[in-house]
Parts: C-alpha cells; structure tokens; sequence
C-alpha cells in the first residue's frame, strides 16, 4: 500500500527511542476494513539489543529517587488527558470499540498512571524493633521491597491502552524496566503511549513497546534477562507460558465467563439494564463481561422480559458513532466463532430470546435459554455479545452454579440482604464479588485477578507493585531504642 502523510509508518519503542526495522505491518478497521494505521515491526536484533538495554539498566532503575518515578507517571498521566480525543479514536480505530467505550479506557488509563504516582510516594520501607525478645535488644529492621528486575509483559487487544497501562506503571513505580509486547491486533495504542513516555526523565533502556507477532514471543518469554512476565489473554496461551519458564516469575490474569446472580429480592430494573449493557460493552470481548445470567426462579419470567427488552434496546452499529453501544468485534473470524457457538447451542436445544445473527465482523447481541449444561457458550469464555439465562431455586442452588465452572475471576450478585451479599463473598469461589452490580465492575485501584483457571497473582497498583518485588530485611544492631 501508499504510504501518504496521513497514514505514516509510525515507528516502535527501543530503549526509549524511536526506531523503524526492516518491515511493516498494516492496522485495519474491523467494522469497515479501513487502515487505521501502519507500524515498524523489529527485527531480530533489534529486540536483542532493546534486552541488552533493559538488562543493563535493570540497578539503575531500581535505583530511581521516587520523586523521579513518581513524576515520570503523573506526567504520562497528565499527557493522556490531553490527548485524549486523539487517543481515544486510536483505540476505536484499531480495535473496533465504540468511541463511547474507548473515551471510557483513555480516562481509566488516565486514573491508572495517576494511582501509579500516589502509590509511588507511599511504596517505602517499614521499620520494625525486634526487641520484643531480649535475643534482639538493640536490634531494628528495615523492609523494603526490590524488584525482581526487568518485566516481559503481554497484552490483549480488548484494552489495547489501559490493560498496557496496568504492566507499565507499575513496573515504573518500583523501578522495573519493562517490554511491552502488545496483541498484533492493536499495536498502536501502545505506540503511541510509547510517544508520552519518552518525554519522561526515565533513563534509557527503562522501557520498550516491540510489535512483533506473536510466533516470536517465545524467545522473549524464554530469556533469562527478563526474570518476570506478566501476561494477559487466553488461559493456554497463559499456562504454556508458565510450563515454559517454570523457574520465572510469572503472573497471569486469564479469562473467565462471568456470572450474575439475579435473586429475589433485587431491583430488576437496575439489574436487567447493567446486566443487558455489561455483556455487550467492548462486543462481550472482556473476561468479565456477563456471560451467565443465573436468575432465582420466582422472578426469572418477569426479569427474563425485562432483560431481553434491555437488549433490544441497545444501538449497535458503527463504532465511530457516538450513540453506538455495541460494535464489532475485532475480527470476521472472532465473529465466526461466535455465530458458531451459538449454533451449537441452538442446535443442542436452546432458545434464541434475542439476536444470535451476524453481520460481518458484527455479533447482534444474543441472549439464549433452556441452553445445555455442556455448551460452549456455558462452559468456556465466549469473548462475545452472548448472554445465557439459567433459572434456579434459590441461593444455594445459584451459588452452586457460579462455582460450576473451571473460571473463577469475578462474579456479580444483586441482592438487598446483607447476609446474603457476605455470604456470597465467603461461598463464591472467585477473586471478586461485586453487591448490587454486574462482576464487569473494575476500579483500577483494586486488586484484581482470579483462582482457578483464571489465573495467578493480582492486578491494580498496589498489589501488582507488591507482585514484581520481593521483601528484602536489613538488621541494624546496636541500637539505643
């Protein structure tokens, strides 16, 4: 294709630099297959020499005055706010989100990198007097945590900035280097916080964004100079990742197929709306997106009523227009995949309630009954607009269903009792409950991540920053305290 002023070839991020290689790569639209834009992919020896860079600076790093970390993220976060129009059409461009959505992803990734300069100026040592024995009179300990070194991280597509921002801020706040590998799908947001970042006063090789397909990430998830990686996206993806390096550190935040407990005592409205948005927001494409509606039987006809006409009344469509709420996909295939789980389903005894067609890149949001416990659309994530309604007799029986599944990231339950909102915390085999909500509820701030199949280790700043450093103790002796 021609290159022209208003598509250039915008160039990758080693050690800081800007830099091109040897071939290109395209970013196409998935709604109207437009370019969105063209990128440099590294080569060979450009991904060793960013390593080399990330390897080398890796005591340097660590030794940044906090002053310096912290003002590197607030500034990354003050520049995100200011271009965040412009950023906001990159993500919907290459992803295909809403531009209603993405605006939302810019202001969360704006949150993020500024909890990172909060959390920054809080994350020093704790002292502790140890002569609470008479063995350790005189004695006192310092703990500080020391990062593990330089990070690998991989990223999704589905929030191709601000589940970018969640690997490098905290990296930057503990004084890790960090390559960013994003999903090939959606290089460029990455790219173009790689712009805001090289404005920092952050030293050389602290930070890389290398586009490079996916059949070359294996070399940099074996590399001995990276000791940590952190990874986003599917689960055997993820767990080859950990057989692979089986002495590294490594953190994985995999899928899911998210439940929402609708009980008796719930306000249906409230439910039946978050519930009908929060399955189809991002085209279903998040691990907590709602995915199984789980529905006490005395109120599953008047909600299940409520709930499909909550469906039907969202706009679909170009995801350039502001009224959209549900887009494409991010691609044909995705798509494909999609219409044929819901045949499956359909062709195994459920019900179409709303949707179950496709348009392109483009899955009509679809909500499905009576729909066999061994389906797809049940038992695995199916990362699209698809809901499943399943009637239950009463709490034991929908927190049994929850907990029926090999996922266990977030779950919603909306409920007015107390009682019943902890015991759900106490029962629900999952890594979050959220009360009088749908489990889509992310505050970038709190832990967050899940057991089972969902993954190892947690998200949000402070716990990712506790999850790439280890406590390390310093005895002083002699002390008059």
């Amino acid at each position: 294709m021609t290159i022209s002023p208003d598509n250039p070839i915008r160039p990758f991020w080693l050690a800081g630099r800007p830099a091109t290689g040897e071939t290109e790569l395209t970013v196409t639209n998935s709604h109207d297959g437009r370019v969105v834009g063209v990128h440099a992919v590294p080569t060979e020896e450009q991904v060793e020499e960013a390593l080399d860079a990330a390897h080398a600076v890796r005591k340097q790093a660590a030794a940044l005055p906090i002053h310096v970390r912290a003002e590197a993220l607030a500034h990354v976060s003050r520049r995100l706010a200011e271009r965040s129009d412009e950023i906001a059409r990159v993500i919907s461009g290459e992803n295909g989100k809403p531009i209603f959505w993405a605006r939302g992803e810019v202001s969360r990734a704006v949150a993020t990198f500024r909890f990172a300069a909060e959390e920054t100026r809080r994350f020093s040592g704790d002292v502790q007097r140890l002569d609470t024995e008479p063995a350790a009179q005189g004695r006192l300990a310092y703990v500080t945590r020391v990062p593990y070194g330089p990070v690998l991280a991989i990223t999704p597509f589905n929030f191709p900035l601000n589940l970018v921002a969640h690997k490098v801020a905290p990296a930057i706040a503990v004084g890790a280097p960090i390559i960013v590998k994003p999903a090939p799908a959606t290089p460029l947001s990455a790219l173009l916080l790689g712009e805001i970042l090289a404005e920092t006063d952050l030293p050389e090789g602290m930070f890389s964004i290398l586009p490079v397909p996916n059949d070359r990430a294996g070399s940099l998830v074996e590399d001995p100079r990276l000791p940590v990686v952190s990874f986003t996206g599917s689960g055997p993806v993820g767990y080859a990742i950990i057989d692979r390096v089986p002495r590294k550190h490594v953190t994985l935040e995999l899928g899911g197929n998210a439940a929402a407990v609708v009980l008796a005592d719930a306000d249906l409205d409230w439910a039946a709306g978050r519930i009908a948005l929060f399955s189809n927001y991002q085209a279903g494409q998040s691990c907590i997106a709602v995915q199984r509606v789980i529905v006490e039987d005395t109120i599953a006809d008047a909600f299940t009523g409520k709930l499909v006409a909550a469906v039907g009344g969202l706009v679909t469509g170009d995801p350039g227009d502001e009224k959209t709420q549900v887009g494409p996909l991010v691609s044909v295939q995705a798509a494909e995949r999609v219409e044929a789980w819901v045949a499956e389903a359909v062709d195994a005894g459920a019900r179409v309630l709303a949707g179950g067609t496709r348009d392109g890149a483009t899955v009509a949001p679809t909500v499905l009954a009576d729909v066999p416990a061994g389906a797809k659309v049940v038992c695995e994530e199916v990362f699209g607009p698809v809901l499943v309604i399943q009637r239950v007799s009463g709490v034991d029986e929908a927190f049994a269903a929850v907990n029926d599944s090999r996922y266990g990231l977030q779950a919603g339950v909306f409920t007015r009792s107390l009682d019943t909102a902890f015991r759900a915390n106490r029962e629900l085999e999952v890594g979050g409950v959220i009360i009088g909500d749908v489990p889509s509820y992310r505050a970038d701030q709190m832990p967050y991540g899940g057991v089972k199949e969902s993954g190892v280790g947690r998200e949000g700043l402070r716990s990712a920053m506790a999850d790439l450093t280890y406590e390390k103790v310093m005895v002083i002796t002699g002390l008059s305290l």
